[in-house]
């Protein structure tokens, strides 16, 4: 009787869990598990476009390049909590827009 009770509280819990899971939750999920898996590709990380003065004629400085990669960093951050926030929300079209906007700024 006790294994009964076991699998019927599990099942209860799986059906708690899906039940918990916002439109987005999945995608999110499977986003994260590739940035994961891509920390060994050097090719692999935040991308932005370049800049105007940097196409017209100056040369990036260290710390203007590690100005730019501090706020690419927050920017994909707020992204990502953003869709994460709607997801739990339950609103899909603004969670898959949060997350997409994520997703163009990180190479796999």
């Amino acid at each position: 009787m006790t294994k009964l009770r076991t699998v019927k509280a599990l099942i209860v819990c799986l059906n708690i869990s899906a039940a918990h899971a916002g439109p987005c939750s999945a995608d999110i999920a499977q986003f994260e598990k590739a940035i994961r898996d891509s920390a060994g590709n050097p090719f692999a990380g935040l991308t932005a476009p370049q800049s105007v003065a940097a196409q017209i004629e100056h040369q990036p400085t260290q710390e203007s390049v590690k100005r730019a990669q501090d706020r690419l960093r927050e920017k994909f951050s707020a992204n990502m909590a953003r869709a994460k926030r709607l997801d739990a929300k339950g609103y899909r079209s603004g969670c898959t827009s949060a997350l997409s906007a994520a997703k163009r700024m990180y190479v796999l």
